[in-house]
C-alpha cells in the first residue's frame, strides 16, 4: 500500500507540473508590422523581445508577431493598438500624426542631418513630449526605431534638382507634411498604403515613391523602379507603440519586463540597421538600380523648399513643440 501510495503521489506531482508547463498564458501580446519577417525590425523583435518576455514571464505572456501587413497597413495597425484589438505595433512615425497632429513634427524635412541627432531627440525631451500626447489617445511609445533616411525612386531619371520632380506622381505616406514638401518641390504627391504600392508602381498608377534603402529592398521596388536618388529628405522612425490600457493592467513585474525588452529590442534594431545599411544599397545596385547622391549644393534647393513647409504647421505643433524644436534641430 505504501509503494502504491508513493506511485500515485509521484504521478500526481508530475500531472501538476505538466499542467503548469502547458497552462495557457495569462496575457497575449500581438505585435503587428508591415515589413517582412526577415526585416531587421522583426529579427530584433524575435531575439530581444519575444524570447526574453516569454522566458522572463515564465510563460505568463505569449508574444505573437504579425509581419507582412497581415493585420493591415500602418494606419490600420495603429488604430488596432488604440482600440486594443492589437496590443502592440511598429508603424512608421508618419501615420501617427493622424492621432495627434503634434507627432508629425518628426516628419519635417531636413529636421535632422544625422541619425545620432535624431535618436538623441527621440530618446530625450522630444520623444517624452510626443509620448505624453499619444498616451492621451490610448497609446504608449515604447521605442523609437530606425526606418532611415528617405530617398526618391522613379523610372524617369536621376533626381538632382527639384525640377527633376516636376509633375511626377509620387506615392507618399498619409502625412500632410510629406504632401506639402513634395508639392513645394513641384511633384504630384499621392498618399497610398504600403500594401498597394508595389502594384501601383508596376502598373504605372504612380511614377515614383520615397523610402529608406531597407524598405526599398523589403518591398522589392528594385523590380519596378530604375533610379534611386539619395535626397535624404526625412529621417524616418518606426515607433513601437502599445495599447495604454493593456500596459496599465499588467502586473508591475510584467510591465517592467515588457518595457525593458522593448528598449533592448529597439537598441538592437538600430544596431542591425546601422550594420546593414550599406548591404541594402548594394542589393538594389546589384538588382540593376542606378543610384545618385546629391552634393551639398544640389541638396540646398530641396532644403530651401523645406523651409517653406515649416511655417505651414506651426499652429498644429503649438508653442510647446516649437520651443523643443529649437533645441533638437541639428
Amino acid at each position: 500500500m505504501r509503494k502504491l501510495l508513493a506511485v500515485f503521489t509521484v504521478m500526481a506531482v508530475v500531472a501538476v507540473m505538466a499542467g503548469a508547463a502547458f497552462a495557457a498564458p495569462e496575457y497575449t501580446i500581438k505585435v503587428a508590422y508591415i515589413g517582412s519577417d526577415s526585416h531587421p525590425t522583426m529579427r530584433a523583435m524575435k531575439e530581444y523581445f519575444v524570447k526574453p518576455i516569454e522566458e522572463g514571464s515564465q510563460g505568463r505572456i505569449k508574444v505573437e508577431l504579425y509581419p507582412n501587413a497581415q493585420l493591415g497597413g500602418d494606419r490600420e495597425i495603429s488604430e488596432g493598438v488604440q482600440m486594443g484589438t492589437i496590443q502592440m505595433a511598429i508603424p512608421a512615425s508618419a501615420p501617427l500624426a493622424g492621432f495627434d497632429k503634434r507627432v508629425q513634427v518628426l516628419e519635417l524635412p531636413y529636421l535632422f542631418t544625422t541619425k545620432q541627432a535624431a535618436f538623441e531627440a527621440a530618446d530625450g525631451i522630444l520623444g517624452e513630449k510626443l509620448n505624453s500626447y499619444l498616451a492621451a489617445k490610448g497609446m504608449l511609445i515604447l521605442g523609437f526605431q530606425e526606418n532611415g533616411f528617405r530617398h526618391v525612386t522613379n523610372n524617369r531619371g536621376p533626381v538632382k534638382t527639384p525640377a527633376d520632380l516636376k509633375g511626377i506622381k509620387i506615392r507618399t505616406m498619409e502625412n500632410p507634411i510629406h504632401l506639402a514638401f513634395f508639392k513645394a518641390v513641384g511633384a504630384n504627391p499621392t498618399p497610398m498604403s504600403w500594401g498597394e504600392l508595389y502594384t501601383a508602381l508596376q502598373q504605372g498608377t504612380v511614377d515614383a515613391q520615397e523610402n529608406p534603402y531597407a524598405m526599398i529592398v523589403d518591398g522589392k521596388f528594385y523590380e519596378v523602379q530604375k533610379y534611386v536618388s539619395e535626397t535624404g529628405h526625412v529621417f524616418s522612425f518606426e515607433v513601437l507603440i502599445a495599447n495604454k490600457k493593456f500596459m496599465d493592467n499588467l502586473p508591475a513585474d510584467l510591465n517592467a519586463l515588457v518595457v525593458k525588452s522593448a528598449r533592448e529590442a529597439t537598441l538592437k534594431q538600430r544596431e542591425y540597421m546601422d550594420e546593414e545599411e550599406a548591404a541594402f544599397k548594394d542589393e538594389v545596385l546589384k538588382a540593376g538600380m542606378i543610384a545618385n547622391s546629391l552634393t551639398p549644393e544640389e541638396k540646398q534647393p530641396f532644403v530651401d523648399a523645406a523651409e517653406k513647409v515649416y511655417p505651414m504647421f506651426e499652429k498644429d505643433f503649438g508653442e510647446e513643440v516649437m520651443e523643443i524644436l529649437k533645441q533638437v534641430r541639428k
